[in-house]
């Protein structure tokens, strides 16, 4: 009689996980990104594939630089907030080592200043304040560890989804001279990342 009533007791206990299994499949599609874990996705031309329905917003929010153009002659390299992020994964091991892990990605979301300008050097005056004020999103950078890849970089690859929405749906990466150079002369202060930058990588 305990013999069967082990029996059964198992029969009910793997009746119990096959449901939930089932459950957990029904909630998460097959090949559903997972925002957590993301790793970086290529074309078989080796072209970045932009990480898909904006999962980037689920990771660790990292810092937003901000040179607009109307204090930089008019032109700035880099006229946009720029929202970053990194897989949340990638985070926790870098808390730990110190180091950026192979597949880390740098997701800088670009975003516009509200227009239009109401001040010379491009602010508005809002109810807080004067000041500038996030607008439009308007494309991406990505940069992308990977050692095997793009070891003659410093390590990193640099990709460019536009500097104007739509991003687009895949990119290669750029140039040398472009955008490795300028990390790797310049002054990126940790692992060719400019973590002097983002308060939460440089702590």
């Amino acid at each position: 009689m305990t013999k069967i009533v082990r029996i059964t007791t198992v029969a009910v206990v793997v009746f119990a996980m096959m449901a939930l299994g089932a459950v957990i499949s029904r909630s998460s599609p097959k090949g559903a990104p997972d925002a957590a874990h993301y790793m970086p996705q290529y074309t078989a031309s080796g072209e970045m594939i932009l990480p898909p329905d904006n999962i980037w917003r689920e990771w660790v929010y990292v810092g937003a630089p901000f040179t607009p153009n109307a204090l930089n002659n008019g032109k700035a390299n880099f006229p946009e907030y720029h929202n970053v992020y990194i897989q949340p994964w990638a985070y926790e091991e870098y808390k730990k080592t110190g180091q950026f892990p192979e597949g880390t990605i740098m997701f800088k979301e670009l975003q516009l200043t509200l227009g239009p300008a109401q001040n010379a050097d491009g602010s508005q005056t809002q109810p807080s304040g004067r000041g500038y004020f996030p607008g439009a999103y308007n494309g991406a950078d990505v940069s992308v560890k990977d050692s095997k890849r793009f070891a003659a970089d410093g390590n990193w690859g640099y990709f460019d989804f536009n500097h104007f929405e739509p991003k687009l749906a895949h990119t290669k990466a750029s140039p040398r001279g472009q955008c490795a150079f300028c990390h790797i002369e310049n002054g990126a202060k940790k692992d060719e990342v400019w973590t002097q930058f983002y308060r939460l990588l440089d702590e």
